[in-house]
């Protein structure tokens, strides 16, 4: 099969490698849909990778044993390789299993893990399906374009009673914005990129605003009466969005971490925390049990072509590189038998 791989700095091209086998409840899905996520970083800093991207979905082509799906079943493919044991993953919150497998242990191959590919191999049991009438395109939106959103506003219940703050309109972010929208809530953006703060604005953005104002907090409290926003979301992974959705969050406010983040974040427990009375949470992906709910998100929500700025085929990966470093993009989708 072919794989997309990032050769050097600004050098992406594919690679032929052995297709998976299936193995216990283990399955092939043949990737149609592979959204792009953060790869373009390792892209731009010339990080060598051969297995790229998290999040696809595609069609199960070949079983070791019954189980959860069949062949020919159209599936979403969820991401990490959790035990599926443990009291987290009977719950549904896998993403969060301390007891996941060892891909290359358990199958005697580091192939079959990358999303980017044309073929690979998971768990039956994170493959939830697709529903007729939904596209593979619409689909894979149900990983990390829509899914660290959605699993934080159900955590922070957020509602059409609510002003949120949205930092960081990229990929995950566009798909915040969907997730506000559809819940009815009134979105504040603040995004620096001239082409996603215009489609932000499409989406129905009430304001969006330069994360470089100096007077942003301010601004965003002369546009909440005074008190600052119901919530807070920050996709960005970047220090001042996360402590700016602390400081512009009203008092019993509600903020919540999608973006990965390696830095401190400075947090003052008097004045942020028990004085303004703040809810903090970090969220990663969704409950599993919810994934009716983001289906009917993608199924009815009229923003959903507003989130997919770009399909490519995989051939063209170089292109869809290219344009994921440039910001000039919303989320985008390889297409690996193009």
């Amino acid at each position: 099969m072919k794989k997309a791989v990032i050769l050097g700095e600004r050098q992406a091209g594919l690679a032929e490698v052995p297709d998976p086998q299936p193995k216990e409840d283990w399955v092939v899905v043949k990737i149609h849909a592979a959204p792009m996520c953060t790869e373009y970083k390792g892209y731009v800093s010339g990080g060598k990778s051969e297995f790229l991207g998290h999040e696809a979905a595609g069609e199960v082509v070949a079983v070791a044993q019954p189980g959860k799906v069949k062949e020919g079943e159209r599936v979403v493919v969820m991401p990490q390789y959790p035990c599926g044991e443990c009291h987290l993953c009977v719950a549904g919150d896998y993403i969060h299993c301390e007891h996941a497998y060892d891909f290359a242990a358990f199958t005697g191959t580091r192939e079959g893990r990358a999303t980017m590919a044309q073929y690979l191999l998971k768990p039956s049991w994170i493959l939830p399906k697709i529903p007729e009438g939904v596209s593979y395109e619409h689909a894979g939106l149900a990983c990390c374009a829509l899914g660290p959103s959605f699993g934080a506003f159900q955590t922070m219940g957020l509602s059409a009673y609510d002003t949120v703050l949205i930092t960081g309109i990229g990929p995950v972010g566009f798909g915040a914005v969907v997730n506000a929208r559809f819940r009815g809530a009134r979105v504040i953006a603040v995004e620096s990129v001239p082409w996603r703060s215009d489609r932000v604005k499409q989406m129905g953005a009430a304001e969006v605003l330069d994360p470089s104002d100096p007077e942003i907090v301010q601004k965003i409290k002369d546009l909440t009466d005074g008190i600052g926003v119901d919530c807070a979301l920050d996709c960005s992974g970047t220090v001042q969005a996360e402590r700016l959705c602390i400081d512009a969050a009203r008092r019993k406010g509600k903020v919540a971490y999608v973006g990965e983040c390696g830095q401190d974040l400075p947090i003052r427990v008097s004045p942020d925390m028990i004085r303004k009375g703040l809810t903090i949470i970090g969220n990663w992906h969704y409950n599993l049990n919810d994934f009716p709910g983001i289906m009917k998100v993608i199924q009815e929500s009229p923003l959903i072509d507003l989130l997919v700025s770009h399909i490519i085929p995989m051939s063209e990966i170089q292109r869809a590189f290219e344009i994921s470093s440039s910001h000039q993009n919303s989320k985008m989708i390889l297409k690996p038998w193009e």
